[in-house]
């Protein structure tokens, strides 16, 4: 081999080396980006490990919760709605956080007990996360940062709710406000609910 052919055949080398580290990451970005909320996992309110993997293919609704908010009584809506999509597919996650006026001071074994004698509820509860600040939960940090245009950005109070469709994409945010059992809510989970 001569010295200018073993120069182009190094450098041919060090392209292709560069071409495959790039598709490489190229393929490593998308199939995270593709996994979107899959990716994560948290203790459920009984101190379990709960990925939320468990919901590939379903629509999920994520929800910051707290027990003395002026917002609390949402549970209702929450539970009517989680009844009443369930059997479609649907799935709600309570994520209670004490990040706003200290409304949710209790542990997790008093949210729970809370959270099903005065509101019924059945759906997935999680253990209390942070949903702001240096101690923001990973998930949180996804959501308020990752998420894109319209629905990243500082979660405002309790009851911001994350609607998550079946490939685990977050697709539309409601603020505290926007009551769960709203034709807002209820028509993005019905869109998609749909086949």
């Amino acid at each position: 081999m001569t010295p200018s052919s073993l120069r182009r055949s190094t450098k041919t080398g060090k392209l292709g080396i560069i071409l495959s580290l790039g598709v490489l990451l190229i393929m490593a970005t998308s199939l995270f980006a593709g996994s979107g909320v899959y990716t994560f996992t948290l203790n459920s309110i009984d101190g379990k490990p709960a990925p939320l993997a468990d919901y590939k293919g379903k629509v999920v609704l994520l929800v910051n919760v707290a027990s003395q908010c002026g917002y609390t009584p949402q549970y209702t809506a929450l539970e009517a709605i989680y009844e009443k999509y369930k059997d479609q597919g649907f799935v709600i996650l309570g994520f209670p956080a004490n990040n706003f006026g200290a409304q949710e001071p209790g542990t997790n074994e008093e949210i729970k007990t809370f959270c099903t004698r005065k509101y019924s509820v059945t759906f997935p509860m999680y253990a209390k996360i942070s949903v702001k600040g240096a101690d923001q939960a990973p998930l949180y940090g996804y959501l308020t940062k990752e998420t894109g245009a319209g629905i990243a950005g500082d979660i405002k109070w309790n009851f911001t709710k994350f609607l998550v469709d079946r490939d685990g994409k977050v697709v539309q945010r409601f603020e505290p406000a926007v009551t769960p059992d709203s034709k807002e809510v209820t028509a993005a989970i019905e869109k998609q609910l749909k086949p």
